[in-house]
């Protein structure tokens, strides 16, 4: 199976980091294939907003990281995104880049868009400074799995797990619960 990782975390040391590192570790016991993408690492201009993406099937603007990323999308059979969780969503790097990849991930239809990832599987990760439950209440992790959410939704990944990790100012260190999801989490795309 080819996993593609893309870590939406500034942090290569972060929780969210070491989190998908133990996903890959497994992933790779497993004899799969795995390429991580930092998002941070990218170069990606903006999008314009032109929509001529949506009629071409392709982006108008230069050639940059964003295209390379949509490439390894669809040669791998699962996705695993990671993000923190930063105003009660993802971070700006990762949402640039699938607000670029938006012609390669869903056709526009005359009826409801068409998913063009249909058959993909996808774990969902995000962590918050704001401490369990309130991170689910208020939804602050809860907010990043949700912009996750729908770009794996309307892009037609099946989502097989999501981890939300909340309190990470005061418990920044990664447990043994976060290490048993994480592995759990891979397993599942099997």
């Amino acid at each position: 199976m080819n996993i593609l990782i893309i870590n939406g975390s500034p942090r290569k040391k972060g929780l969210i980091s070491q989190m998908l590192g133990i996903m890959r570790n497994e992933a790779e016991k497993n004899g799969d294939k795995v390429e991580t993408v930092f998002t941070n690492d990218l170069d990606v201009k903006p999008c314009t907003g032109c929509m001529a993406c949506r009629s071409k099937e392709r982006c108008v603007l230069p050639e940059d990281d964003s295209q390379r990323v949509l490439r390894l999308m669809q040669a791998a059979d699962a996705i695993i995104m990671g993000a923190p969780c930063y105003w009660g969503n993802i971070p700006g790097k990762m949402k640039l880049l699938f607000d670029r990849l938006v012609y390669g991930l869903m056709r526009d239809t005359p009826r409801f868009p068409e998913p063009l990832m249909k058959g993909k599987k996808c774990i969902l990760v995000s962590t918050c400074t704001t401490p369990w439950p309130f991170n689910i209440w208020f939804a602050q992790s809860r907010g990043a799995i949700r912009a996750m959410r729908e770009i794996a939704r309307y892009s037609g990944f099946k989502i097989v797990a999501t981890i939300e990790r909340g309190g990470t100012a005061k418990h920044s260190e990664m447990t043994e619960k976060d290490k048993n999801r994480s592995r759990k989490a891979v397993r599942r795309l099997k």
